[in-house]
């Protein structure tokens, strides 16, 4: 009955909430297996394994899709700002490291704190770009796994200009 062979997941399932926003999108990936909403339902009750075979392997078409689209990725922590531009043929960073253990990049005082000081001697700063590995989606969700989100890369850009 199921249209793809599996063999295992290249990234993650998706979270139950993600998959009931994108319940239109699994019924239309169903529709293309030929699996009505009453095949489902049987599917779901009488060969669980294969019910979740089906939302993993949706999971990965939905991972690879956003992952093949994904530009900029940040991942902000107290004292340190990751941000990634993801360009065709390698992965860029600014990275920025805060000496100064009062502060938390995390809340609005704090990064208001480093775009008043991010001259100062508190503030020091890294530049660095890698080629891909074999594949890069599955790069870019090791970043997304490590904590990073998808942004706009208005702050990467930001930097862009003041490094220049």
């Amino acid at each position: 009955m199921a249209f793809f062979y599996f063999c295992g997941m290249k990234y993650r399932r998706l979270t139950q909430q993600q998959l009931e926003e994108l319940h239109p999108e699994f019924i239309n990936f169903l529709a293309t297996q030929s699996i009505t909403a009453d095949e489902w339902e049987t599917i779901k009750e009488e060969k669980p394994q294969v019910a979740e075979e089906e939302l993993d392997v949706f999971s990965d078409l939905i991972w690879e899709g956003v992952l093949s689209k994904v530009e900029y990725l940040e991942n902000i922590s107290e004292l340190h700002m990751h941000l990634f531009h993801l360009t065709d043929k390698e992965m860029k960073l600014f990275s920025v490291k805060v000496m100064n253990p009062e502060i938390d990049l995390r809340t609005q005082e704090g990064f208001g704190w480093f775009k008043r000081n991010f001259q100062s001697d508190f503030v020091e700063y890294l530049t660095a770009s890698k080629a891909y590995g074999e594949d890069k989606n599955v790069d870019k969700f090791k970043l997304i796994e490590q904590g990073a989100v998808i942004t706009k890369g208005e702050l990467y850009q930001w930097f862009e200009q003041i490094m220049e």
